[in-house]
């Protein structure tokens, strides 16, 4: 028998399934309050933002994402029962596509037949594949719902392309490495603004919102850095000049604001009222026509990696993810903060967490007479 969570982390549960080349992608999400109104349409249309920018390959030409909903709702309103959607694929010739016979640096091809110990190397990419995000995307579309009926705003935008910041360069860099059957990575952001003070946890290692928001974004395929405000170059300064002063701020909960933000809106595993702010760094995909050094599996004898069809440029397409994996923690920490069964009862327990007492009338201790 497992360990029962602990109480800060009981939000929302999530799963996906299916194959790159399989019939469909499919995406499982419990937690949802009964009697939120879905807009399927606004899901589709994050689904759609991952084909946009530049660098995307051929498969953005065709594939369609249909969406399917096979329960949850009633009506376009959630039953507060587990939620299932289907993402058809329009590719799905898992069972006719050549094999590659040399495994592609980077990905999980080698690993992965050598954990199997069997030359398949389809049998391991067709679920290791970015595809896979297509179905959590389409749960956290979803979540972004919720958020929105509590004025919670999450976006994403890419900072760099191989290095370079200045948008009017990028189309340029990727069409390059297009020419040269290069691959290119780059970093971006996500950004949430009007969490209240105090979701998340530090009971427990898992309860902390900064570790759970930092691993959804680092299990997309490709990114091999993630941070939080000023991240890694908060080593290179002292704790004066790093912390965010605290000041009184009549605009802030309670009358407690910030006088910046390098925090990243996160302290302790709990949010602090202010926004929060994420990087992701994600390297060149391991796909590229031109190959890089590796070993043919059917002969023992090198060779370049085999190409299957691919993006020059992923990095657009990982930003509208990550946005929608952090709409998906966010709002179950949001879900685990407030309780309840129905939208209704979150909605009047969001309202006690608005700020009706300056600090200074608090009790002091739990114990003081009148807390509980």
């Amino acid at each position: 028998m497992t360990a029962p969570p602990s109480p800060e982390t009981v939000g929302f549960s999530w799963r996906t399934s299916g194959e790159s080349h399989g019939p469909a992608m499919l995406g499982f999400l419990e937690g949802l309050p009964a009697g939120l109104p879905i807009d399927p349409a606004a899901v589709e249309a994050g689904l759609a933002r991952r084909w946009q920018g530049p660098g995307r390959g051929p498969r953005s030409k065709f594939e369609q994402d249909a969406l399917e909903w096979i329960s949850g709702l009633k009506k376009g309103v959630t039953l507060g029962t587990p939620m299932s959607i289907l993402v058809r694929n329009s590719d799905t010739r898992i069972d006719t596509l050549p094999d590659l016979k040399a495994p592609r640096p980077g990905h999980a091809d080698l690993p992965g037949v050598i954990r199997h110990q069997v030359r398949d190397v389809r049998a391991v990419l067709e679920r290791a594949s970015a595809r896979e995000t297509v179905a959590r995307t389409a749960l956290g579309e979803v979540a972004r719902q919720l958020l929105a009926v509590f004025g919670i705003q999450v976006q994403s935008q890419v900072l760099s392309i191989k290095g370079f910041k200045s948008e009017s360069s990028w189309i340029d860099i990727i069409k390059e490495a297009h020419k040269a059957g290069e691959s290119l990575g780059g970093t971006f952001q996500v950004t949430a603004d009007g969490l209240p003070p105090g979701l998340g946890g530090y009971a427990q290692a898992t309860d902390r919102l900064d570790a759970r928001l930092l691993g959804v974004l680092a299990s997309i395929p490709a990114i091999k850095g993630v941070e939080i405000g000023l991240g890694f170059t908060a080593s290179e300064t002292v704790g004066s000049d790093f912390h965010d002063e605290v000041c009184v701020d009549s605009e802030a909960y309670h009358s407690l604001g910030r006088v910046t933000n390098r925090a990243g809106g996160i302290e302790g595993g709990l949010t602090n009222g202010q926004q929060i702010r994420l990087r992701a760094a994600m390297k060149p995909i391991p796909t590229l026509r031109k190959g890089v050094p590796s070993v043919d599996l059917e002969t023992g004898e090198l060779a370049r990696s085999t190409y299957e069809r691919s993006d020059v440029c992923a990095v657009f397409a990982a930003a509208v993810v990550g946005e929608a994996l952090v709409c998906l923690e966010l709002a179950s920490a949001l879900r685990a903060r407030l309780g309840g069964t129905t939208l209704a009862e979150m909605k009047e327990r969001f309202e006690l967490l608005r700020p009706k007492a300056l600090v200074t009338d608090w009790p002091r201790t739990l114990d003081s007479p009148g807390f509980s």
